[in-house]
């Protein structure tokens, strides 16, 4: 044994619970003599390479090699390689513990203040080159946040998934392990593998990873992305514009079942086409982080900066979404920071303690879901989300994050009963360390990110949602209206005889419409769970079934609010949604569906033409009731005005009568073009309507200057327009 280092230290990093192997292994000079040491516990014999010497190594205790060589004090340790015979074949390789580390001080510093931005550029295994006696050496820098770790070796299938021979570092008080490994090439699968306080190993994935192996292989995958973009134009546009006066019509989809059997590429040419000819300005993806359970479509994940493999790699996925750009359609991934599967190769129980969930199971285990709560009061684990948010939405371009079950971190007795959760420090039910993040996490995305937004999943009358965090908001650009969603289904399920009694339903959006920055969401929630498909809970006979579901469509596209519909629902799938099965595009063959994705294209082709439908979105100068209290003939008027005095008139009737000489109250007297007409034959209806024009003649009615005799058909909306 040398002298200088205790058998104890040695044992420790053969063990790997030493915190600092690199303070023993590699090359060290005392005084006129370097030495060298190298950790190959499976090795027959070691040699170190020093230009053309070549010196044997001894065993000093099983596993640790070690060799001497005399070296004047003044000069740099020379270059050197590592010559390993296992069994009969001999292995050259650099030494990883002669490498200064990789995270810088002001790195260090902002990962123990929680505010490092771009985590993901420090953490993680990142391919680079690291200069060493003036040479670039590539490999791969490992780094990992285990602070309650005894000791973290890195393991894959470039040492046999032993990581007896890559021992990690410490690198102080920030809790973060590091080791550059020279020559690892990208593609490489590994783990960390960490020794917990109660000395059990365990195999973890790389919270940090960018890309992992298919499901249901559960490693991380070393990725080196050489992606280039070609949306400038794009970005450019996006970073001076106002998401709240633009048109948002957003198409949801599940990536896995769209058109199952697709990957990244094909969804770039197949999905690209088909949105565009729809008419939707947005696609929203369902999560796309890596997520070893297929059924949980997303929502149970376990590697938050690795798009899923499933598909293809992650710039395969960029390349979607460069694709979107480039045929003008924006991308929204959704985002689950609320909670994470237990599963235990991943975040749960990470170092041996609970390191990202929260520690009392009152606030740090789900109920319903099974799943743990991120502790969100811990500095670290709101960086790690935070930066987290950031990183979708400046690496991979991502244009917003829709944020999923707002409303369980904000309140501690969500799902709970009494004596189940623990209150604030106030006695209250409010998590207040959960508001302080998503106030962090949105006050930085905007701060960061311009023209990107944030939407929230929040079910609940939480005031300020989308109101600035500098007013006390939670800072949002846009909460989903979940009340226009549920009252307006339940009036619509009603038969038309019973809907006068629930009129009410359809009109109580419109005394908080203006609260918040809405979308209205028909989302994946609508169309799973024994719930039906949205069509088939219009009542009547089939005709009446799909001449209501139009109705209503029109009803959402002249509300004010963003849009949100699900796949398949643009074209009255008939069927619950099922994840395994896909959509059922076999119905496109059909004119009564291919109608029903006619009258959603051409409401997406009238919405984004006409300022008056979007741009007083969250103004209430930009809607004007014509009549919201007709509710014995189920009909519903208003007006939406642009900010430069444009008008639309907009009619739903509700019931399957049809009213002519029906008196329309207007602003304007003059010609007035029916510019969209869901009982269009077109359509499937029964093409009553008006030759596409009414007149509007002088002459107060309800209220308004002006009006005009239609027809109004059963079942229908319809759109008048003014042109100036």
């Amino acid at each position: 044994m040398t002298p200088g280092i205790s058998h104890q230290e040695l044992q420790r990093i053969a063990h790997g619970s030493h915190f600092d192997p690199h303070s023993i292994l590699g090359a060290h000079l005392d005084g006129r003599t370097l030495t060298f040491r190298s950790l190959k516990p499976e090795a027959r014999a070691v040699s170190v390479r020093v230009d053309d010497q070549l010196i044997p190594m001894t065993q000093e205790i099983p596993g640790i090699w070690v060799a001497s060589m005399p070296h004047d004090p003044g000069s740099p340790i020379p270059p050197y390689t590592l010559e390993t015979l296992y069994s009969e074949s001999t292995f050259n390789s650099q030494d990883p513990y002669r490498f200064l580390p990789t995270l810088g001080e002001l790195d260090l510093h902002l990962i123990a203040e929680g505010r490092h931005e771009e985590l993901w550029n420090v953490l993680g295994a990142r391919p680079r080159e690291v200069e060493l006696n003036g040479t670039q050496v590539h490999g791969v820098s490992f780094a990992v946040w285990a602070p309650n770790a005894q000791g973290v070796r890195v393991i894959g299938d470039f040492n046999f998934w032993n990581g007896q021979t890559h021992p990690m570092r410490s690198l102080g008080s920030t809790g973060v392990w590091e080791l550059f490994i020279p020559d690892l090439p990208a593609g490489s699968a590994y783990k960390f593998s960490i020794l917990g306080p109660d000395g059990i190993w365990r195999a973890k994935a790389d919270p940090m990873a960018f890309a992992t192996e298919i499901p249901p292989k559960t490693a991380s995958v070393v990725f080196a992305s050489d992606f280039s973009w070609t949306d400038s134009e794009w970005m450019t546009q996006r970073a001076q514009r106002n998401q709240h006066v633009i048109p948002m019509s957003i198409y949801e989809v599940h990536l896995g079942s769209w058109r199952p059997g697709l990957n990244y590429l094909q969804m770039s040419v197949e999905l690209v086409e088909y949105v565009k000819s729809a008419g939707f300005t947005h696609v929203e993806f369902l999560p796309v982080a890596e997520h070893p359970y297929g059924p949980s479509w997303g929502y149970q994940v376990t590697s938050y900066y690795a798009p899923t493999s499933r598909f293809g790699n992650p710039d395969q996925f960029r390349h979607l979404i460069d694709s979107l750009h480039n045929a003008g359609i924006g991308a929204i991934l959704d985002w689950v920071p609320a909670h994470f599967p237990k599963d235990e190769w991943a975040l749960a129980n990470f170092d041996g303690t609970c390191l990202y969930e929260h520690p009392d199971p009152r606030r740090g285990e789900h109920p319903d879901w099974g799943t743990y709560i991120f502790d969100f009061g811990r500095k670290e684990v709101r960086n790690f989300l935070v930066a987290n948010a950031i990183y979708w939405l400046e690496d991979f371009h991502l244009d917003g994050l829709r944020v999923d079950a707002v409303a369980s971190m904000l309140y501690l007795d969500y799902s709970r009963e009494d004596g189940q959760w623990l209150p604030n420090q106030y006695g209250g039910r409010e998590n207040l360390e959960a508001v302080s993040f998503l106030q962090e996490m949105n006050a930085t995305v905007y701060k960061r990110v311009p023209g990107a937004v944030t939407i929230a999943e929040e079910s609940t009358a939480w005031p300020g949602v989308t109101r600035p965090t500098t007013t006390g908001g939670l800072g949002f650009g846009f909460k989903w209206n979940m009340g226009w969603m549920h009252d307006s289904l339940s009036y619509v399920q009603h038969e038309s005889i019973h809907r006068k009694y629930h009129h009410d339903e359809m009109t109580f959006s419109l005394m908080y419409s203006f609260s918040e920055n809405f979308i209205l969401p028909f989302s994946h929630d609508e169309v799973v769970h024994g719930k039906g498909s949205l069509v088939n809970r219009m009542p009547g006979d089939r005709w009446q079934e799909l001449a209501n579901f139009r109705t209503y469509l029109a009803f959402m596209w002249a509300h004010p609010g963003k849009k949100l519909l699900f796949m398949g629902t643009e074209f009255a799938q008939s069927t619950e949604w099922s994840s395994e099965k896909g959509i059922d595009w076999p119905l496109l063959q059909y004119p009564e569906h291919q109608g029903i994705l006619d009258t959603v294209t051409d409401l997406n082709a009238l919405y984004s033409a006409e300022p008056a439908l979007w741009e007083r979105d969250n103004d209430p100068r930009g809607f004007e009731w014509i009549d919201g209290a007709d509710s014995d003939r189920n009909i519903f008027s208003w007006l939406r005005w642009s900010d430069n005095g444009e008008c639309i008139a907009f009619v739903a009737n509700f019931s399957p009568m049809v009213h002519t000489d029906f008196a329309l109250a207007l602003p304007y007297a003059g010609q007035w073009s029916e510019v969209l007409n869901t009982d269009s034959s077109r359509y499937g209806g029964s093409g009553v309507g008006n030759m596409g024009q009414i007149t509007a003649v002088e002459g107060e009615w309800n209220g308004k200057a002006a009006h005009a005799r239609i027809t109004v058909p059963p079942l229908s909306g319809l759109f008048f327009i003014k042109k100036k």
